[in-house]
């Protein structure tokens, strides 16, 4: 039915989205065609209809009236939870070389840290980082799944021989009761695209709170959300500026929706024209759940005489309790990762030339009607030699 492992991913979260967004418009799901219909809309370019017509199917029993609203939400998040269930996007994450090799030199390289010490894994899918630590010495792992990938990670466990020290625990962090009142260091792969897409955060803050000892550990303990302006006419012209005329018809409307979408891919570091400005830090160690919702100022410097068409925002991770610093970037000018980066489109197009500057502020908060969706809204001004432009433009991603 899918051709990649990827696409199933996506097709299992469209249809945890299409039903979330469904439920947040009318309050009700009438039918599974409903659902189906939703489905075809927002992800067409992934799923066939033979895909909808049974994931229409699966949602047959979610017929619902506002009284059951509340459960039907709770069952469109397990539809979320359960994508992670699946080994493709383990797989991918796995193989993303920079993510991966990173944590491991940030446990590896320090066993001096871990040694003797308890450790917490927040969200441990197939138990890679709780197999890290337990190599560096911890003294017991407890590795927390809310996925049914959990079963592998506990027979990997074996298959390894650490069931001795690492406990894998399938289950809602928020719910879960661990055998120890404090742990030494939490270690999580927490991240979303744009940092706190789809992210983990607000969990990971939850098990610190609840059950960090004085002078614990976070893994990473630093974030910081970077952005750049990019020249991109080839992809503007062709996914949006395509909608002006089709076949002779002004399709402006959808435009407008397409315009609103973030963008999720590789830029190659060629198009970016501006240096690159630092947003936010986010101290992981210290933060509340409120500061992942900021607004911030921005100041893009041109590098070259060039067009602007988007802006990219990337973010990168350290690991500061080590003996020597680790970290990584998801730049553009670094090696990719399975994050990329994020891209948002201008209404305007943007004659700069070098050492020109745009400014605005940038703001970014979960989205009310679905937390796990980001509202993102960006305000710039530019006047220049050759051009000049300000607007105010929301995007949402989902």
């Amino acid at each position: 039915m899918f051709g990649t492992q990827h696409a199933y991913i996506e097709y299992t979260k469209s249809c945890c989205y299409a039903l979330t967004d469904h439920l947040a418009k009318s309050r009700s799901v009438k039918t599974p065609q409903d659902c189906a219909a939703i489905v075809l809309k927002r992800k067409s370019n992934i799923v066939d209809r033979e895909a909808v017509s049974a994931a229409a199917g699966g949602l047959q029993h979610l017929t619902m009236t506002k009284a059951s609203l509340s459960q039907a939400e709770h069952t469109a998040a397990d539809y979320y939870f359960d994508s992670y269930a699946h080994f493709g996007i383990h797989e991918e994450m796995l193989k993303d070389t920079v993510r991966t090799r990173s944590y491991q030199a940030a446990i590896m390289q320090n066993e001096f840290l871990f040694r003797g010490k308890t450790v917490l894994d927040v969200g441990c899918g197939t138990g890679i980082l709780s197999l890290f630590a337990a190599k560096a010495g911890a003294k017991h792992v407890y590795g927390i799944e809310r996925s049914a990938i959990a079963e592998q990670a506990k027979q990997i466990v074996q298959d390894n021989g650490y069931q001795d020290t690492v406990t894998i625990i399938q289950g809602k962090v928020e719910e879960v009761d661990l055998p120890v009142q404090q742990v030494d260091i939490i270690i999580s792969e927490w991240m979303g695209y744009f940092l706190m897409y789809e992210s983990m955060l607000d969990t990971v803050l939850y098990a610190r709170d609840k059950w960090m000892a004085q002078g614990g550990i976070m893994m990473p303990d630093r974030c910081t959300m970077s952005l750049v302006a990019i020249e991109d006419a080839d992809y503007r012209h062709e996914k949006i500026d395509f909608w002006d005329n089709v076949y002779g018809f002004d399709f402006s409307a959808i435009k407008k929706l397409a315009m609103q979408e973030p963008l999720v891919d590789v830029v190659d570091h060629e198009q970016v024209v501006t240096e690159p400005c630092k947003l936010s830090t986010f101290n992981i160690s210290e933060m509340t759940k409120s500061d992942a919702a900021f607004t911030v100022p921005f100041k893009l410097v041109a590098t070259r005489n060039d067009y602007v068409h988007a802006l990219v925002a990337y973010f990168d991770v350290y690991f500061t309790a080590c003996h020597k610093l680790v970290w990584f970037s998801t730049s553009p000018k670094s090696r990719s990762t399975h994050w990329k980066q994020t891209v948002v489109y201008l209404s305007d197009t943007i004659t700069i030339c070098q050492g020109e500057v745009i400014t605005g502020q940038l703001t970014c908060a979960p989205n009310k009607s679905n937390p796990r969706d980001l509202d993102i809204s960006i305000e710039y001004s530019f006047k220049g030699k050759n051009s000049s432009a300000s607007a105010k433009q929301e995007y949402r991603m989902r």
